[in-house]
């Protein structure tokens, strides 16, 4: 049996929102990595800053909690 014309728009309008999808999280997938390496090559001058993160840099001492106002 024949499909309908608006059965065939639906299937084709789905077809096209799966592929826009799955082009668009490919963009960003390639954008991510982009933005990545280009993080990689700005810090790739400083070799100390590799194994350090924010907690490790700033000492328990340092870092304030804060205090309930009373």
């Amino acid at each position: 049996m024949a499909q309908s014309y608006e059965e065939r728009n639906s299937a084709v309008k789905t077809r096209r929102q799966q592929e826009d999808q799955r082009r668009m999280a490919f963009r960003r997938a390639i954008e991510d990595h982009t933005s990545q390496r280009q993080l990689r090559l700005e810090t790739a001058d400083y070799p100390d800053l590799n194994g350090i993160n924010y907690w490790q840099a700033a000492p328990a001492s340092d870092r304030r909690s804060a205090r309930p106002v009373r």
